[in-house]
């Protein structure tokens, strides 16, 4: 599981990482990446809803300028963190309306120290305008892509960037605001996601599977590959992406398959998930690096 940001919660998620790989609590596989790097006063809390003289943690680590995206890029790998998460645009319009937070040459010097120190760079972006200058500056997967344009996913393609279209997302978001019905017809949004997914597919864009789950129940996010099968994914082509692909956007050729020399990571389901993907929702057991 690669966890993009901990909301304010500091390095709680290298804790938990620690905590799992050494037997004090069970748990999966963690990828972490602390905090997530902002724009200064591009995230929530946001300061416009609160008296000016307020002081208050923000949901991620603000930074303006490349210096201090250095220094925070830095910092954070020092706790331990196995991800650099940026956020590329954000709702920060005169009117909520998403926008580009971060430089281009903000995102390129994250990059380069982040790479430096073995750090891959994931990046929130749901604009079009976002996502290329993710893709200029060099991240290595790019989160949502709710805007992408085709040209977009074709440079995607071109740099080898990975997506996680987080399909489930946009509808949990459009379902709190009203903006979808389940059962309705979808949102504007959701039609708007699922061109852009079709738009990565037709670029031949890796894409993973990652259900930004945490803005929607846990447990739930098998929804996400069903998603992506609704949408012109096999079912093999989607457990795929949830397995092998993942492996290797998260640099582990040792997990995502059952191979000799990789790791026992494995489960045992009820049913087919070749031709019934819900049979996933019921399994039946669990390895991890061969311990059940």
């Amino acid at each position: 599981m690669r966890d993009l940001g901990t909301e304010g919660a500091g390095y709680a998620d290298v804790a938990l990482k620690r905590a799992i790989a050494e037997g004090l609590v069970p748990g999966p596989r963690l990828f972490v990446a602390g905090p997530a790097i902002v724009a200064t006063g591009s995230y929530g809390p946001a300061r416009r809803n609160f008296r000016p003289d307020c002081c208050f943690p923000q949901g991620a680590e603000e930074v303006s300028g490349g210096d201090a995206m250095v220094r925070a890029v830095r910092h954070q790998a020092s706790h331990g963190v196995d991800w650099i998460k940026l956020y590329a645009d954000y709702r920060v319009g005169p009117n909520g309306e998403t926008e580009p937070t971060l430089t281009i040459d903000e995102m390129r010097a994250a990059c380069d120290v982040a790479h430096s120190l073995g750090r891959p760079v994931a990046s929130h972006a749901t604009s079009d305008e976002g996502m290329r200058r993710s893709i200029l500056a060099g991240v290595d997967t790019i989160e949502h892509g709710t805007g992408g344009s085709a040209p977009t996913f074709a440079l995607m393609q071109m740099k080898a960037i990975a997506y996680l279209p987080t399909l489930t997302a946009v509808k949990a978001i459009d379902t709190y605001r009203g903006d979808y019905v389940p059962g309705g017809p979808p949102s504007a949004r959701m039609t708007q996601a699922a061109n852009a997914f079709r738009l990565a597919r037709a670029a031949g864009v890796t894409i993973g599977c990652g259900s930004d789950v945490g803005v929607f129940a846990h447990g739930t996010n098998l929804d996400e590959l069903v998603a992506m099968q609704k949408l012109g994914m096999s079912n093999a082509e989607a457990l795929t992406a949830a397995t092998a692909v993942n492996a290797a956007i998260l640099r582990r050729a040792d997990l995502g398959r059952v191979a000799e020399g990789a790791l026992a990571d494995l489960i045992a389901v009820d049913g087919n998930p070749l031709t019934d993907l819900s049979a996933l929702a019921k399994p039946r057991f669990v390895m991890a690096d061969g311990r059940v």
